[in-house]
């Protein structure tokens, strides 16, 4: 099995890169994340985004535990854990 964190695609409307949070997300963040599965990337297995200044949404499912999804939430709060 093999996840790993969806690339945005360019918006030339917004002329950004963009996810697809499917109103689940309401602002633009560098924490907001997808990761797919490798061999279907529309298989969503956790979203992370936020929605308001200090309030995240997260949205998980197979094979993610509840726990292990808010591990890896966290993460993405402080970069230099993933790094070091």
């Amino acid at each position: 099995l093999v996840l790993h964190n969806k690339s945005p695609q360019w918006s030339q409307e917004t002329e950004s890169f963009v996810l697809n949070f499917h109103g689940r997300v309401a602002m633009a963040s560098v924490k907001n994340f997808q990761i797919v599965h490798d061999m279907d990337l529309e298989y969503i297995a956790l979203q992370f985004g936020r929605l308001s200044g200090d309030v995240f949404t997260m949205d998980v499912r197979f094979p993610f535990s509840i726990l292990r999804a808010v591990g890896i939430a966290l993460c993405s709060f402080e970069p230099k854990l993933v790094c070091e």
